[in-house]
């Protein structure tokens, strides 16, 4: 693991994908993501904030207003409502809308009270620890639960699907200093190179390492 870590921080240096260091921001950021294109979620995150510079202002807000600047990315309805319902339940818990209150929990209460948030999953929960609070956490997305099968770290599940399960066996796999930056490197060459459908494998950086990549090289 620290040698493809290794490999893969030569070639994408921790890049961190414009994630952001606000907590709350964060959650937002990637609330926008929700199928959506990376240079579309980024336009639609931007259009939010800047009808929204004040997340005051935004908790204020209707759900049909949230919905105008989200418009473009798609899903825009659910995810005003999703939106509208998690600021609710920060000024509840927290008096305004906020999560740095988070920074004093533990790991395993931090990630209770995100995953207990209107449509947060473990996988987001863990990207807000890990970008914004920098918990030593591993969320599991796509490209990070393909490669990691692809290179054989983990076992295929018998309906292909990651459950939360899975995601804390392949986070104990991997050293808590590895975390971040095989997260963020993996996003990069899954998005690159390391695709579902049609792997680049024969400009793969890992292809000798991987069972996708011996297959295509023996074939070759």
């Amino acid at each position: 693991m620290r040698r493809i870590a290794g490999i893969l921080t030569i070639r994408y240096a921790d890049f961190e994908h414009y994630n952001r260091r606000n907590p709350l921001e964060e959650l937002l950021f990637i609330i926008c993501s929700v199928q959506t294109q990376e240079s579309g979620y980024r336009k639609t995150f931007n259009a939010l904030r800047r009808k929204f510079p004040r997340l005051e202002v935004m908790a204020r807000a209707t759900a049909a207003e949230i919905t105008k600047p989200l418009k473009p990315g798609g899903l825009y309805r659910n995810k005003s409502r999703q939106i509208k319902k998690i600021l609710r339940r920060l000024i509840s818990e927290f008096g305004r809308p906020t999560l740095s209150p988070l920074s004093k929990m533990s790991d395993p209460e931090c990630e209770a009270f995100l995953t207990s948030l209107p449509g947060v999953g473990l996988k987001v929960a863990r990207c807000v620890m890990m970008y914004s609070f920098r918990r030593e956490v591993f969320p599991v997305d796509t490209h990070c639960w393909r490669i990691s099968r692809r290179l054989g770290w983990i076992r295929q599940t018998r309906l292909g699907i990651c459950t939360k399960k899975d995601m804390n066996r392949l986070q104990d796999k991997i050293p808590p200093s590895l975390r971040l930056s095989l997260h963020v490197n993996m996003i990069a060459l899954g998005r690159e190179i390391c695709r579902d459908d049609r792997p680049r494998c024969e400009v793969c950086p890992l292809c000798s390492r991987c069972r996708t990549g011996q297959r295509f090289r023996s074939k070759a």
